[in-house]
């Protein structure tokens, strides 16, 4: 099977995120817990989503190697994803045991997975304001998008952006800000998928709103 054989959609895993994001806004709401899903640093987030595609049924692999990055030999050198997915919770291909007795044959190709980064940025945190909030969303995130696209052997990745905000306003007025600052720079985003979950306003933050980049090559 060739990169071009495999089919993702965007949407579908915007979904999965969405309704797993919403099972603990729900959950987090029915236990009076003081402190929501928006509190969660960007690390602490990660099982959260790896937790909702588990259960939409994809297989995810955190902190992956680059593919470009597999040439080293140690495992612990190169740059890693957040998220690398598989369809139907299959196995990620071990370049070390192709050709070898503990090659799955049922692997999935680094080739064919569904690579994706994941930043999130909350306007208020529980030390209050976010005095960081445009600096965080407008440089870092935008790094994430140029290793995806540099990466020649990746051909299906996207950015996640995960933002906890006052007000969807907020949120939509600093994405289109990102989005023309990342065009104007030439950086190969694709139209994303949206979507919107109300939360119970603890700190300040009222809505989480997620937004899927799909990335192509520079």
């Amino acid at each position: 099977m060739s990169s071009t054989d495999t089919r993702w959609c965007v949407d579908d895993i915007a979904d999965a995120i969405a309704v797993g994001l919403q099972n603990r806004v729900d959950a987090d709401r029915a236990a009076q817990a003081v402190s929501g899903v928006d509190a969660l640093d960007e690390v602490s987030l990660h099982p959260e989503l790896a937790s909702a595609l588990g259960h939409a049924g994809y297989g995810v692999h955190r902190e992956e190697r680059y593919i470009g990055a597999r040439s080293k030999r140690s495992r612990s050198e190169g740059r890693r994803c957040d998220l690398v997915l598989t369809p139907d919770n299959r196995p990620l291909q071990d370049l070390q045991a192709v050709a070898t007795l503990f090659d799955d044959p049922n692997a999935v190709p680094l080739e064919e997975a569904f690579w994706l980064e994941v930043k999130t940025v909350a306007q208020h945190t529980e030390m209050g304001p976010n005095r960081s909030w445009s600096s965080d969303l407008l440089g870092t995130v935008r790094a994430d998008v140029t290793k995806l696209a540099n990466d020649p052997n990746i051909f299906h990745a996207a950015l996640l952006i995960v933002l906890w905000v006052e007000s969807i306003e907020v949120a939509e007025h600093d994405f289109c800000v990102w989005q023309d600052r990342c065009l104007d720079k030439g950086l190969p985003i694709a139209t994303p998928s949206q979507r919107v979950i109300s939360i119970q306003d603890r700190i300040g933050n009222a809505h989480c709103v997620l937004r899927i980049y799909p990335v192509r090559h520079l």
